[in-house]
């Protein structure tokens, strides 16, 4: 062989091998964890288990913010906020964990101190120790720098900024407007001004803010979803009982596997294949290692 050909053939084979090597040593996609039970505390702590343990994500003394929705004014039941089984649930594996305080706030849609009542995540966490539940100040927020294709700043709440773990706890439902609303959207809890004007290219502001401000762990409550009429409901015909946890600590991956409870692919919803287009985390569900709890 002509010594031309035969560098052309080493580094075509180079090049195969390199990649083969790359692909066989990668490190492993995104972990979600699946668990379900009627008991839904029990249910939270299964999937959270299956990830390592709070212990995993908080050590001894540090301040921990605990995100649920509580932006309507709704009970459980009607799939509209986060199940206050679940929030507890996590509050107290953050205790366990040696959290030094536990913080739980939403900016609502809704009358806050409604929202909070009828949630019943005010009433269910009353009187923990080292657990602080209350509405959101407006002078708290604070500009951050985004530089992002959308937003170029935001204002985002000061106690979620300055958290050492930040937990993401949404609860998945239909959005009149986004198909979901599901972990990535849920960051909106903590953002001030005029929010809802991002709802015209709601994809990439998405994508600025929570490339920015990223959860450590992210556990979508699939306990009860809203099928319709989202993301305020308030019918139970649009409600269907699941009682899943889906947790993982990759924020697009959690999304991207709630989808699927709906009849639904990641890549119907512009806000998860954005995410996963511009980096922030897994979309494909043959990539991911799912976890049954």
């Amino acid at each position: 062989m002509e010594r031309r050909k035969f560098l052309k053939v080493l580094g075509l084979s180079s090049l195969f091998l390199h990649g083969w090597l790359k692909e066989l040593f990668a490190a492993p996609g995104a972990t979600v964890a699946v668990a379900q039970g009627g008991d839904h505390a029990a249910t939270t702590r299964k999937a959270l288990a299956a990830l390592g343990g709070m212990q995993r994500f908080v050590k001894p003394g540090q301040t921990v913010v605990v995100k649920p929705n509580i932006g309507w004014d709704r009970t459980p039941e009607y799939a509209a906020t986060t199940n206050p089984a679940v929030v507890k649930a996590l509050v107290e594996e953050c205790l366990k964990a040696g959290a030094k305080r536990v913080k739980v706030f939403d900016r609502t849609c809704n009358d806050p101190r409604r929202c909070y009542t009828s949630s019943g995540i005010e009433a269910t966490l009353k009187g923990m120790r080292n657990v602080e539940v209350k509405q959101i100040e407006e002078e708290r927020f604070k500009k951050v720098a985004l530089n992002g294709k959308v937003l170029k700043e935001a204002e985002l709440y000061g106690e979620a900024l300055s958290a050492d773990v930040y937990i993401n706890v949404p609860v998945a439902k239909h959005h009149g407007l986004s198909r979901l609303t599901l972990g990535m959207k849920n960051v909106m809890g903590i953002m001030g001004g005029n929010r809802g004007a991002i709802h015209r290219n709601l994809d990439q502001a998405l994508a600025d803010v929570n490339a920015v401000f990223r959860p450590q762990l992210t556990v979508i409550d699939a306990t009860r979803i809203l099928v319709a009429h989202g993301p305020q409901g308030g019918s139970l015909a649009d409600v269907k009982v699941l009682n899943q946890i889906i947790a993982s600590t990759d924020m697009v991956a959690a999304d991207a596997y709630a989808t699927t409870l709906f009849g639904l692919k990641p890549a119907d919803i512009a806000v998860t294949r954005t995410a996963y287009q511009r980096g922030l985390g897994e979309m494909r569900l043959d990539r991911m290692r799912i976890v049954r709890a």
